[in-house]
């Protein structure tokens, strides 16, 4: 069955007769979290929403006001799933969310033209492609494609849209021998009926069964954006076409106006500040551990020279890092105290060391890494640890006072 959306990928309003409506679930996927709603799945005797198929998502919009959430095809049958139930034999009215369908449009015809100047020019055949929220790719059967290429790919596509190029969509019945002379990826093996063959004058034909612009001109654009190894020695060539490249250049635009905030100097001296400032950065981290190493021989020259000598010595240090630390143990030598270290943000996530005789460690480590909100391990006389709270290191410089009240008491 050829739906009313392929008959005409422009209409978005639509009125047809509820078939049937059935309980169903759907299975959706929501902040990153498998969940599943419970609804209807209602078939119409035609409709205006596209079934997800040929590479392309489906339609989302409406019946009668309540909101279609999925629609797939089930041989001749167009499948709608939505959150409240519609009377059989009913007349609903259809609306369609104009700005997805335009956007898949773009996408999926700018797909063909980019798939037959990749083959016409370079012999590379598309095997397949994914229209992305964001960014669709093409899967092109070859190692590799240059740059000098997709250049030239580019060009070309946008010689096309700007000569305003036709696209027709004709309807032929299996078996028709026409469709022999058409270029096609095969049929999906639920089809039933007739086929329809998308023709970019002057280009190509194809057997499609997705929703298409009537003039390469609605595309606006296409740009490449990139090729990248794909599996099994092919290419995936990424794309933008239409209002994507145009959504693409306002973030690009907006995030140069704050980089001319940031870096104080216009769009054409970016790179060079951005390198100067990594520079500059470079510099200072290697200074500041400089510094830090030379702290933390003072800070264990200072432990040293303590008198009487302490059984236990805490440190923390906002700005400093594991290296410190380290260099502060290697420092302070083979002293008896155990050494309770601790560095980064003072009330939120950093790192922590205990050093010192083992049992004493292993007794405390764990029990401090759990009141600093941290996962760690230890192993004879270290236990180290990222830890989420520097905020609680009072309470675990408590925990390690009365284990050593205890220890003098026992």
């Amino acid at each position: 069955m050829v739906f009313a959306c392929q008959a005409d990928s422009f209409l978005v309003e639509f009125s047809s007769k509820v078939v049937s409506c059935e309980e169903a679930e759907l299975k959706v996927v929501s902040n990153g979290k498998k969940t599943t709603v419970k609804g209807y799945e209602v078939v119409l005797e035609d409709t205006i929403l596209f079934p997800e198929g040929g590479g392309q998502p489906c339609d989302t919009g409406s019946l009668d006001g309540v909101p279609v959430l999925q629609v797939t095809r089930r041989g001749a049958q167009a499948v709608h799933f939505v959150a409240a139930p519609l009377a059989v034999g009913a007349a609903v009215r259809q609306r369609l969310d104009w700005g997805r369908r335009l956007d898949h449009m773009q996408q999926h015809s700018g797909q063909h033209l980019i798939s037959a100047i990749a083959e016409i020019e370079f012999g590379y055949a598309t095997s397949s492609w994914w229209l992305g929220e964001e960014v669709s790719y093409i899967e092109l059967d070859t190692q590799s494609v240059k740059k000098e290429e997709m250049d030239r790919m580019e060009e070309i596509v946008n010689e096309k849209i700007r000569a305003a190029t036709p696209v027709t969509v004709k309807v032929f019945e299996e078996g028709d021998p026409q469709l022999t002379a058409d270029r096609a990826r095969g049929l999906p093996e639920d089809h039933v009926g007739p086929v329809r063959v998308v023709t970019i004058q002057g280009v190509e034909s194809n057997m499609c069964c997705g929703t298409h612009v009537s003039n390469l001109s609605q595309l606006q654009a296409i740009k490449l954006l990139h090729a990248e190894k794909g599996k099994k020695n092919k290419t995936n060539l990424h794309f933008l076409a239409g209002g994507r490249v145009l959504g693409a250049l306002d973030r690009c635009l907006g995030r140069e106006r704050q980089l001319t905030g940031v870096l104080k100097g216009g769009p054409s001296e970016h790179v060079l500040l951005a390198d100067k400032l990594q520079k500059t950065l470079k510099m200072c981290n290697k200074n500041l551990q400089t510094v830090l190493k030379d702290l933390a021989v003072l800070e264990a020259e200072k432990l040293k020279r303590l008198n009487p000598s302490p059984k236990f010595y805490m440190l923390h240090r906002r700005e400093a890092d594991s290296d410190f630390m380290s260099i502060f143990i290697n420092e302070v030598g083979n002293q008896s105290a155990l050494l309770f270290l601790t560095v980064g943000d003072d009330k939120g996530a950093g790192q922590m060391v205990l050093h010192g005789e083992p049992s004493a460690v292993s007794a405390l480590g764990p029990r401090i890494c759990s009141v600093l909100g941290g996962r760690g391990a230890g192993k004879g006389p270290k236990f180290q640890a990222k830890v989420s709270n520097l905020g609680n290191r009072s309470e675990a410089e408590e925990l390690i006072r009365k284990f050593f009240e205890e220890t003098r008491d026992q």
